[in-house]
């Protein structure tokens, strides 16, 4: 679903919302990884106007955004949990975390191996 820049604001406004209510039952280690990537970063990112699940219907090579891409980093091969492309080209990447995992205070998360 594409979104109005106002539309996209609101659902922003409600994830955050949603999140800061329920920030105690996040925060505990039995929630996932992949609830938070499924329940606030995919729509998060839809709000934004990127096409997450490829309701576009592009072939691999031109997906918007790309789940678990292989990257070449030196002589090692990483897998990001998104890659953000445009044209094909990509643009930037995002590696999620469950709310748990403090990132601020711990950083060994972020040289995931």
């Amino acid at each position: 679903m594409a979104y109005t820049k106002e539309q996209g604001k609101q659902k922003i406004g409600a994830l955050v919302e949603r999140f800061r209510t329920n920030i105690d039952v996040y925060k505990k280690s039995a929630y996932k990884e992949a609830q938070v990537r499924r329940e606030f970063i995919d729509p998060f990112f839809e709000a934004l106007g990127w096409d997450v699940s490829n309701k576009q219907g592009y072939a691999e090579q031109y997906k918007e955004v790309v789940l678990e891409d292989t990257i070449k980093v030196g002589r090692s091969t990483r897998a990001p949990d998104y890659s953000f492309r445009i044209g094909g080209q990509r643009k930037f990447f995002v590696e999620a975390k469950k709310p748990a995992v403090n990132i601020k205070e711990d950083v060994s998360p972020s040289y995931q191996q």
